[in-house]
């Protein structure tokens, strides 16, 4: 018998497909690692501004407790019971928090100065020779 004969037998076929996406999610969770890991946190961190390093440390920490996470479950301890869960919901805040800044700063702003000028100019302003010669008749008055 060969080494893949033994390795079917040890588990039910059923999940044959669920462990060959497990093995292919792994192999892309260690290519990313290992592209993280040839650049320096120091040499990374000097090319981002501290809201890029924030969402870098954020994704960082988040990933660690997710694999721990997953080592847990794969230990037989429930990770909703342990104190992993408070820390992954703690990340999260802090997540949504990043993101508010980031869609403030996409957000546009109001330039005060030409939204002053458009409302003075958009406003109809009598001066003392049209007060008494409007265009408008008033409502529920008539004109003579």
């Amino acid at each position: 018998m060969s080494e893949d004969d033994n390795n079917m037998e040890e588990y039910p076929t059923e999940i044959h497909d669920y462990l060959a996406a497990f093995e292919k999610s792994l192999g892309s969770v260690d290519e990313m690692l290992k592209t993280m890991m040839s650049v320096s946190r120091s040499e990374l961190l000097q090319k981002l501004d501290p809201l890029e390093q924030a969402k870098l440390d954020l994704v960082s920490v988040y990933t660690l407790n997710s694999m721990f996470w997953v080592y847990l479950a794969t230990q037989g301890i429930n990770p909703k019971e342990h104190p992993v869960k408070q820390e992954l919901e703690r990340i999260r805040t802090y997540m949504n928090k990043v993101k508010e800044i980031t869609d403030k700063k996409k957000a546009s702003k109001l330039d005060k100065g030409a939204a002053s000028r458009f409302v003075k100019n958009a406003l109809w302003e009598p001066n003392a020779a049209n007060e008494n010669t409007s265009k408008t008749p008033a409502k529920g008055k008539k004109r003579q």
